[in-house]
């Protein structure tokens, strides 16, 4: 009888586990890139007199990089690495991702950065786990059941004590943030229903070349292209250094989405935060102590995010139906 209920596992359930599990990993590797992202950021925005500009030139960077990836993965797979979209809507969906998730949500995130205080800014990022949920459960038909429920909660706690604070105040720069937070929300869902057919090469860089184009032309149009075309030589180390390691995010962020949840991949995204803290009181100084127990609130909801997954949930729920019988 028992050996029964193991044979009776279907294999594709098996495979579908496998292929989730490396999604996770992808998605920890993104989160550390992430963490690093953001501290590096905190500093070389800083080295630009205006925002888009920066944001402009690491996003091309980042693009050219992406490039050079992807000709370098096709080099060595004999299979196509990218992948022509054969309907309608998946090209309009790539539009969407290219000009809102690389572009408009970039310019909103920055310039409301150069608004509002950091704290402010952090926390309204930090919700992006909050609406994606909200979003995958109805149009991913993804589940979200009283674990994950939990383990959600616990992540945006850890994250509001890691941002400092709930913000209180909703001026201009808030509500751009908040604004680059949702389109980025609604990207991932858009992006999770083109990664059904397409690769994740090609929505990562439809996503940096088209977002690079539109930010380039809003550029033009602000009659900034001069401070793009002058950088200096401080401007450029951190604009390639920024590019690369927005990239790499690119790459195993939409490699880690096409695999798993998007829930559970943005859940698990969280753990950057704590890369950051940690970076930040490394070499800024500032004390961590305070802020352990915050960590430990993001690493057990990481935890309990990724276990279920790691497991293999539909095996589980496929083995219980079974045993019912």
């Amino acid at each position: 009888m028992s050996t029964f209920r193991r044979d009776s596992t279907p294999r594709p359930l098996t495979q579908k586990a496998t292929t989730r599990r490396a999604g996770l990993l992808l998605a920890l590797g993104t989160a550390g890139i992430s963490g690093v992202a953001v501290f590096l950021n905190s500093y070389g925005v800083k080295a630009f007199g205006d925002a888009t500009t920066y944001t402009t030139a690491k996003n091309v960077i980042a693009t050219l990089v992406l490039v050079v990836l992807v000709a370098a993965v096709s080099a060595s797979r004999p299979a196509a690495v990218l992948t022509v979209p054969s309907r309608r809507g998946q090209w309009v969906g790539l539009a969407v991702v290219g000009v809102f998730g690389g572009a408009v949500a970039f310019v909103l995130f920055f310039e409301g950065l150069a608004l509002a205080s950091a704290t402010d800014a952090a926390f309204l990022q930090k919700t992006l786990l909050i609406w994606v949920a909200l979003l995958a459960v109805p149009l991913l038909g993804e589940r979200l059941g009283a674990l994950q429920v939990a383990a959600i909660a616990l992540l945006v706690l850890g994250q509001i004590g890691l941002a400092g604070g709930v913000t209180t105040i909703v001026g201009r720069g808030q509500l751009m943030v908040l604004g680059a937070t949702l389109l980025w929300a609604a990207e991932v869902i858009i992006a999770k229903k083109l990664l059904t057919d397409l690769s994740s090469w090609t929505v990562g860089l439809t996503r940096m070349g088209v977002g690079s184009v539109v930010l380039i032309l809003w550029t033009l149009i602000r009659g900034e292209n001069g401070g793009l075309l002058a950088l200096t030589g401080n401007q450029w180390l951190w604009v390639l250094v920024t590019g690369v390691i927005l990239a790499g995010y690119v790459s195993t962020w939409f490699a880690a989405l096409s695999r798993a949840p998007a829930v559970d991949v943005t859940a698990v995204l969280v753990v950057g935060a704590v890369i950051t803290a940690l970076l930040a009181a490394a070499v800024n100084g500032q004390p961590l102590v305070p802020q352990l127990g915050w960590v430990g609130l993001v690493l057990v909801g990481t935890v309990l995010v990724a276990v279920p997954e790691w497991r293999g949930r539909e095996e589980l729920d496929s083995a219980s139906r079974v045993g019912a019988t």
